[in-house]
């Protein structure tokens, strides 16, 4: 919403308690290629035995398939404060969709009728007037990066994902290969543009920003990783590094490095016994305990290590590195034989060469990946050091197992820390500031009647690895609990979540109790809810 009509809607914006943002007139650089729609215009509205249904009624993974009325495509602010208004007065059950990523059933559930897509809101510009990139919820993290990068020379520590949505990804706390250098994308967030129900079933737009005095400033702090579909819908994120100074927009962002270094790595099953499997793991962990500072000359290396079941017959790692950093070479070659260290074999080298940052944030393969579009089962785990001969035994003991025998099936261990950890634990809804690991569980599959199967091995290893702290990683010495945008709707499950560790203390920690009173002010009818919303206070 450019020009006139953005000025209007910012001037326009309600405040809690009835008041009025007062914001200098936005004069908004848009960067998309397609223009806004008129002021007053209707979202385009797909039902059940339109053409266009199927593919608009799942996201990424395709367990979750759901039975709307409608699906209306939003493409503007305005566009989606009246589908909300609309939705409430109808008493029509709702929810939002931005990118489809979501690993629940958050937006695909027999309860929603009616999913307000906002794929079509997707435009990324600079507001000259703020000094902030203005960046829609529908627009995926390859094209941000994109136009960021291209027009002003900056860039976001997103996710490696280029198929992901804005709009869950930035409110969950995401991260990528960037963040060792530069922090989580939340960190560089200083505000948001939200459309909020008040207790009278009223939607009204509403901007808070990091600012001290800003009287909205906890729904801001809200979307710094408090996760998607919990307080309004977004309709701008607003970025600006904090204690930047000056006019021009290279200097509001971070600076990407021109050219990395990437490299993959792969072992064979058929080479290892458990003690060189296991020695691969605990190489890799002991070496971001030592390597993970802010100030190291390592800071700008991301790596993921992906051990596979068996049945894929072999593994791999895939690492990038600033190729400007002081003798960027041969830190790579030293990080790779610290990781394969003592294992008494070889790996093969599948790649290796410099190409453009920006070609390895939007297509190389390495940590990019594919839309699967399967169905999957994802966990998650934070780690504040290595692992244990007790996790290293459980990874061993489920990646070989006979009787489970699927390629498709692995952990996602990522680096993690360096700029990330320097962050106070309660400046950001992210409370997970001084971990070294990331971890991601998840197999890959596309047969319903192989749901139990899968389902059952992911959380067998996920259950065994963490045996000592009740079989999820709990916040202590050695893991720090789990990642929202990863979220696992088994841990508010006490089928599943015997340990006695509420799933918000695994996600937000002591910062829940912030977030519920978020909740309680900016949507008291609970009308954004799913099966890991905040509760209110």
């Amino acid at each position: 919403m450019p020009g006139d009509s953005r000025r209007a809607f910012l001037r326009g914006v309600a405040l809690a308690g009835g008041g009025v943002a007062v914001l200098p007139a936005a004069t908004t650089r848009a960067a998309a290629a397609a223009a806004a729609p008129a002021p007053g215009s209707a979202p385009v509205v797909i039902r059940p035995g339109d053409r266009q249904f199927p593919d608009l009624n799942w996201g990424s993974n395709q367990r979750w398939v759901g039975s709307p009325e409608t699906i209306q495509l939003i493409s503007s602010a305005d566009q989606a404060q009246a589908a909300v208004q609309r939705a409430v007065d109808s008493g029509t059950a709702f929810a939002v969709r931005s990118g489809g990523h979501c690993y629940e059933d958050f937006v695909s559930n027999r309860r929603v009728r009616t999913v307000l897509d906002l794929s079509g809101l997707n435009r990324v510009g600079f507001d000259e007037a703020r000094r902030v990139f203005t960046v829609e919820p529908g627009a995926r993290l390859g094209d941000i990066y994109r136009t960021l990068y291209r027009q002003w020379g900056v860039a976001l520590p997103g996710g490696s994902c280029p198929t992901v949505g804005a709009g869950g990804h930035i409110a969950g706390g995401g991260y990528g290969p960037l963040s060792r250098r530069h922090g989580l994308i939340v960190d560089h967030l200083w505000g948001v543009e939200v459309v909020v129900v008040d207790r009278a079933g009223r939607a009204s737009a509403v901007v808070a920003t990091r600012e001290r005095d800003d009287p909205n400033r906890a729904l801001w702090w809200a979307h710094t990783g408090g996760g998607g579909g919990n307080f309004g819908v977004v309709t701008r994120y607003l970025f600006r590094s904090p204690g930047v100074t000056g006019t021009s927009p290279a200097d509001q962002l971070p600076r990407p490095p021109s050219e990395v270094i990437v490299a993959t790595v792969t072992w064979s099953w058929s080479d290892l016994d458990e003690a060189a499997f296991s020695r691969i793991l605990r190489n890799f962990g002991r070496w971001y305990e030592a390597n993970s500072s802010p100030d190291s000359p390592y800071a700008t290396l991301f790596s993921q290590l992906k051990p596979q079941h068996a049945a894929a017959g072999s593994f791999s790692m895939t690492t990038q590195i600033d190729a400007s950093v002081p003798r960027a070479g041969a830190l790579l070659d030293s990080y790779l034989a610290a990781v394969n260290e003592g294992t008494g074999v070889r790996y093969r080298v599948d790649e290796r060469r410099t190409i453009s940052w920006l070609h390895a944030a939007t297509q190389w393969p390495g940590f990019t990946g594919t839309d699967t579009t399967t169905r999957f089962k994802g966990k998650s785990a934070y780690m504040k050091r290595g692992f244990s001969d007790a996790n290293l035994r459980a990874f061993y003991r489920h990646m070989t197992r006979t009787d489970y025998a699927h390629p498709a099936s692995l952990v996602m261990i990522t680096s993690y820390g360096g700029r990330i950890n320097t962050v106070p634990t309660a400046d950001t809804a992210v409370p997970q500031r001084d971990s070294v690991l990331k971890l991601h569980y998840v197999s890959f599959w596309t047969d319903p009647a192989e749901d139990a199967v899968h389902l059952n091995w992911v959380r067998s290893l996920y259950r065994d690895v963490y045996a000592a702290t009740g079989g999820v990683p709990a916040p202590g010495p050695d893991t720090d609990g789990c990642f929202i945008n990863y979220a696992d709707a088994d841990l508010a499950d006490p089928v599943h979540n015997t340990s006695g560790i509420p799933w918000h203390e695994l996600y937000f920690k002591a910062g829940y109790p912030k977030l519920r009173t978020a909740k309680a002010q900016w949507d008291p009818k609970n009308l954004f809810t799913h099966s890991l919303s905040i509760q209110a206070a």
